[in-house]
């Protein structure tokens, strides 16, 4: 009797404990979550980059890449081990593979998937910093804060294009408030075809610029010519504007009716000036 007591009491503690172990292993499991989060910071007239971060893999190597603000320059490599929590760092000094002013493009990665690559971007003018302080995150529980906590800061992408009557150029300009993302922007003409693409990188402040020109084989028809800015698949991250085209020259929005309205005005004064002279003809 005692042994079956003994056995029951034994059956109930084992159950206890996998019950226990169970919830603590889904409970550490939904914790960390996938992902891994970067921040890249840098003070004013400095030439050094301190770039933190913490992954959910913290068993394999995180590689860094510094690219140049036109993209095709290899600035330098690094590679850190995180620390037994995820953790890492890294320093980098500003030297003389630094010699392109704009925003130098840092880019993380661990493995393959792409919750595991994350870009930031740090001005340098003249060798030097400007005052940097950003973060990209792709880390489950971050997410989730930011999405309860930020929900106002995120306003999206903007873009406005500015345009002389009769120019053969168009200024783009627009703001963001994700400066780690490049923008790629998208010029189409009437009919459908892609006529030009451009990619450019927002400044700290999450602002842009590029000129596209008009002009050549590409831009013979007549007609709307769309401009597409994209920066991630979210419809906030995605805007466009129209601009008119009429044999390779920009028309202002509503030249068009403008010009028929101005062909209108003088076709009347060309006929109250016939008619004007007509009447006072003599008669005979």
């Amino acid at each position: 009797m005692n042994f079956k007591r003994s056995t029951t009491t034994m059956v109930i503690a084992i159950m206890a404990l996998s019950l226990i172990s169970m919830t603590s292993v889904q409970q550490d499991v939904f914790a960390s979550g996938p992902g891994m989060s970067i921040t890249a910071t840098a003070d004013q007239g400095s030439n050094t980059i301190a770039v933190t971060g913490m992954t959910a893999l913290a068993s394999n190597d995180v590689t860094f890449v510094v690219k140049s603000p036109s993209g095709n320059n290899l600035v330098t490599v690094a590679q850190v081990t995180p620390d037994d929590d995820g953790n890492f760092t890294v320093i980098f000094k500003v030297g003389q593979t630094w010699n392109e002013d704009g925003l130098y493009s840092i880019t993380a990665k661990q493995g393959q998937s792409s919750i595991y690559t994350l870009t930031v971007f740090v001005e340098v003018t003249s060798g030097m910093t400007e005052e940097t302080s950003v973060t990209q995150s792709t880390l489950e529980m971050e997410s989730i804060l930011s999405i309860q906590t930020n929900v106002d800061k995120y306003t999206g992408l903007e873009i406005s294009a500015d345009a002389v009557e009769g120019s053969t150029t168009i200024e783009i300009t627009g703001s963001t408030d994700r400066i780690s993302e490049g923008i790629t922007l998208t010029v189409t003409s009437p009919n459908g075809n892609i006529v030009s693409i451009a990619q450019v990188s927002p400044d700290v402040n999450g602002e842009f610029t590029t000129v596209f020109t008009t002009g050549g084989p590409l831009w013979k028809q007549d007609g709307n010519y769309i401009i597409s800015a994209h920066q991630n698949d979210d419809e906030m991250y995605n805007a466009s504007v129209t601009v008119e085209i009429i044999d390779g020259f920009v028309i202002p929005e509503f030249g068009t009716i403008a010009a028929m309205i101005l062909a209108v005005a003088i076709i009347s004064i060309i006929a109250i000036s016939a008619k004007s002279r007509l009447s006072i003809i003599p008669r005979y």
